[in-house]
């Protein structure tokens, strides 16, 4: 027998929209309110259920983990993009913005420790605006040491595009489902 692995949740959540009424396309009278975030490790798009008499404003972090919760009662289940609202969308970009910056050291982890994907595509090469040539510049760049920010990416390899803003737009790309290889969203 094969052991599982216990899967891995979500401890916290960026509110990307909050409907104190439900959504408006709901039948009947008992409408429940109801919430989109997006988790912080695995940048997955929940749908939450907030505790009563709770009012979450969009940016909002909300613990969701095994403890007690202060503003959710419980978590509905993962959402595709397609089913957020207007508002959630347009909250997106800044949530992963937001998730980027304060977890930098992750992600530039990502450009330290990156490997080849097969003998000719290798993972940098699926972050957009990074070809063959830059591959190789990072990869020489960090033979002399580990990049310890994205002002130190940018300051060690020339040309290259900002490395904040190529990790937010591969992480939409993954979460719209776009992308065959998953490097950050699970």
């Amino acid at each position: 027998m094969i052991p599982t692995q216990p899967q891995s949740r979500e401890e916290c959540v960026i509110i990307l929209d909050y409907l104190p009424h439900g959504y408006p396309f709901e039948q009947g009278t008992m409408k429940s309110p109801i919430a989109q975030g997006l988790g912080n490790e695995h940048l997955t798009l929940l749908e939450l259920i907030p505790k009563k008499g709770v009012d979450l404003q969009p940016h909002q972090e909300a613990y969701i983990g095994e403890g007690k919760r202060e503003t959710i009662h419980h978590i509905k289940g993962r959402i595709p993009i397609d089913k957020l609202t207007a508002t959630a969308k347009n909250e997106l970009k800044q949530a992963v913005e937001k998730v980027v910056d304060k977890q930098e050291a992750r992600f530039v982890q990502f450009f330290n420790k990156a490997q080849p994907l097969s003998m000719r595509m290798h993972q940098l090469e699926l972050l957009p605006g990074l070809g063959k040539k830059h591959m190789w510049e990072v990869l020489e760049a960090r033979k002399a040491k580990p990049f310890e920010n994205f002002e130190d990416i940018r300051n060690r390899v020339k040309l290259l595009p900002d490395p904040k803003s190529i990790i937010v737009k591969r992480i939409l790309a993954e979460i719209e489902g776009n992308e065959k290889y998953k490097l950050f969203v699970s």
